[in-house]
């Protein structure tokens, strides 16, 4: 695949074309980008990973805010200029999908995936070091923010995602550095967790895409 044509990936020797090149400007297929992603699912998780009906409303605000369509984001009440925070119910496939996205896209700028709570592992382990770790400029998605442990360092308990999200929000402001994340909570159980301040502050970073709170857990 070359710059040039970033609408065709090849998965070993099939083709997958997202789309077709109109003079400079990408025109996107969303059923062909449903085909991609279960294709590529089953590689990355398995056989038995499936692209679910009942998912096609958020797939498709995920595809066309991955592959920045402003205008279908606009209808959307989608800012294209922030992360996502992708929110639902325990298994009904929002990590797989944050890990998935990225794939569509692949001349854009990657995230790298890390769960919160390999995160709060580390600070526990080694301390604030972890915490400017996570302060820099990579893209970055946090998954299942809110339900990680307390840090504690010598004895010091501390947010540690609540000061990482004070962080990435102020590369938001000073760079557009953006910051993804999924979670499990709602809205007030995000700021019971993290307090007001951050919360209001994820309300900038992030644009919120919500799965029904009925959907299945795909893992069962």
């Amino acid at each position: 695949m070359s710059h040039n044509s970033p609408h065709i990936i090849m998965e070993g020797s099939v083709e997958y074309r997202l789309g077709v090149l109109n003079g400079l400007q990408m025109v996107y297929d969303f059923d062909n980008i449903l085909v991609y992603l279960k294709a590529k699912g089953k590689l990355m998780f398995g056989v038995s990973f499936e692209i679910y009906d009942e998912d096609r409303e958020i797939l498709f605000k995920l595809c066309n805010y991955i592959i920045k369509d402003e205008v279908n984001c606009k209808k959307m009440g989608i800012d294209i200029h922030k992360g996502i925070l992708l929110s639902g119910p325990v298994g009904c496939g929002k990590t797989s999908l944050m890990r998935l996205l990225k794939y569509i896209v692949p001349h854009q700028r990657p995230y790298v995936v890390v769960p919160c709570r390999n995160i709060v592992f580390g600070f526990n382990h080694i301390g604030y070091k972890t915490i400017e770790d996570y302060g820099m400029t990579q893209f970055f998605c946090f998954d299942d923010l809110g339900v990680e442990p307390l840090g504690r360092h010598y004895g010091k308990d501390c947010s540690v995602m609540g000061e990482i999200m004070l962080s990435r929000y102020e590369l938001f402001l000073q760079h557009g550095i953006l910051t993804h994340a999924t979670t499990n909570l709602n809205a007030e159980e995000l700021e019971d967790r993290y307090g007001k301040r951050v919360r209001s502050r994820m309300r900038e970073l992030f644009n919120l895409i919500a799965f029904d709170k009925a959907s299945t857990d795909k893992r069962k």
